[in-house]
């Protein structure tokens, strides 16, 4: 190994140990009680260390959020990648990807739902920012593409298929922040999985074309 791949080497371990420390953080006292310092603490690092390798806290939190995003789009893919799934059948296997993603770690999903939403972006380089909208715009893209072999096959009305993407993330990112929000007042309770089901039961119901059976 030639010194230019050592110190690469090197640099993305720093970088993950930064990463593995500001996910603790961040677990423990929230975005907005975390700091840089107490993140370079849990690191043992220097606070200006830390700024070497991120710009600020925010492109630290969406940093830890890209592995989500990916497991986000995994999920997503293996759906639409089915072939022995109808496209029916494709919206309800939709619904157990998006909760597998959410058991992945419910933490770091709802701090992508939330700062997604967030005035936080602005805050971000440019080359982070294009990276979150590539890899949302493409989970998105891909479940328009079920709604769209859903038309051609006229198993489905015809609509606008980004804007069907669009609802099924939102009735999934609302229905993760709502329940949790449940959860706040009664830790024991988690009706996510069987509400989430209903939901998307109820969307397949209402995108398939009068006088198909199902």
């Amino acid at each position: 190994m030639g010194i230019a791949e050592r110190r690469e080497r090197e640099r993305q371990m720093r970088r993950q140990q930064i990463l593995d420390a500001a996910k603790k953080v961040f677990s423990a006292k929230g975005f907005s009680g975390a700091t840089i310092e107490s993140i370079a603490e849990e690191a043992e690092l220097s606070p200006a260390t830390l700024y070497l390798y991120f710009k600020n806290k925010d492109e630290l939190y969406a940093s830890l959020n890209m592995k989500m995003l990916e497991v986000l789009k995994q999920k997503i893919e293996g759906v639409y990648q089915k072939k022995e799934l109808s496209p029916e059948q494709k919206i309800t296997a939709l619904a157990e990807a998006l909760y597998q993603v959410y058991e992945f770690d419910p933490l770091i999903l709802i701090n992508v739902l939330q700062f997604q939403s967030s005035e936080a972006l602005r805050n971000l380089s440019p080359q982070l920012l294009e990276e979150i909208k590539t890899d949302s715009a493409r989970a998105l893209r891909t479940i328009a593409k079920i709604f769209e072999d859903g038309m051609r096959d006229e198993q489905f009305v015809q609509e606008n298929p980004i804007a069907l993407a669009d609802i099924a993330w939102s009735l999934f990112g609302g229905l993760v922040l709502w329940e949790e929000g449940k959860r706040g007042f009664d830790l024991k309770k988690n009706y996510l999985k069987p509400t989430l089901q209903l939901g998307f039961e109820i969307l397949r119901r209402g995108v398939k074309r009068q006088g198909n059976s199902g």
